[in-house]
């Protein structure tokens, strides 16, 4: 009998582990899936937008536009990283897929500025590169917690030379803002892969799962957009007209 409640139990506890594993993977794959479809929206909302002399003539003939629309996507983000906890998962669903069609709008210039073909090689080598550092993130033994902190350090470096860069418009320190980006948005993208994996072993129910699969995917959109606009500087080709 003794045997056979300690066997129970193992049985028990392996069965609980393989449901832990089952719900870090199902997690795992929304956040990616979500991540993809924000992109897509974003792209397709860009490219549309570009195509409308409607459109465009609203966003970029009137500066007030352009900057309401940076404004709402702030405002987004930080209602996302802020009131996560108040909010519920279709909630934070339905702000990130806003957040991707207004950058969607926002991000419609690259058409305007850049020859397709780049933007697509450009694309190519800003989803190999987040593919390889994803793999690394949910894959490496290695703490990436310290790299993350000087991640976000940098990130705040950046920030503030590209706002003193609007006024100065110096290339050296435009090129140099780009080679540390493309570094700090591929090293970000290590990280947040790591902690989305730990974040998604810490799931209990459908509404965290909804949360942090949402969670997840805005900080890896935003990583990937962000990198393909760094990475665009050095390999897009401007358009002659």
């Amino acid at each position: 009998m003794i045997q056979g409640s300690q066997m129970s139990r193992s049985v028990g506890a392996v069965s609980a582990s393989q449901v832990s594993v089952d719900v870090q993977t199902r997690v795992i794959n929304q956040v990616y899936t979500w991540m993809t479809l924000g992109l897509a929206l974003t792209a397709t909302v860009g490219y549309y937008t570009a195509e409308s002399q409607m459109l465009r003539n609203l966003i970029f003939s009137n500066g007030f536009v352009m900057i309401g629309l940076i404004v709402a996507q702030l405002g987004i983000v930080l209602a996302l990283s802020a009131g996560i906890n108040r909010l519920s998962g279709s909630a934070a669903t339905g702000l990130f897929i806003l957040y991707s069609g207004l950058t969607g709008l926002t991000l419609s210039a690259v058409f305007l500025v850049y020859t397709y073909s780049s933007i697509a090689s450009t694309f190519f080598v800003t989803s190999g590169t987040f593919a390889a550092m994803s793999v690394f993130g949910h894959t490496t033994k290695r703490d990436l917690t310290k790299i993350g902190s000087i991640a976000f350090m940098a990130l705040i470096g950046i920030i503030l030379a590209s706002v003193v860069n609007m006024f100065m418009q110096n290339s050296m320190l435009e090129l140099g803002i780009s080679v540390i980006g493309v570094l700090l948005f591929t090293a970000l993208t290590a990280y947040d892969a790591q902690r989305i994996k730990e974040m998604a072993a810490m799931v209990t129910d459908g509404e965290s799962e909804a949360k942090v699969s949402v969670m997840g995917a805005l900080s890896l959109y935003l990583n990937f957009i962000n990198l393909f606009l760094m990475l665009l500087r050095f390999l897009g080709v401007a358009r002659d007209e």
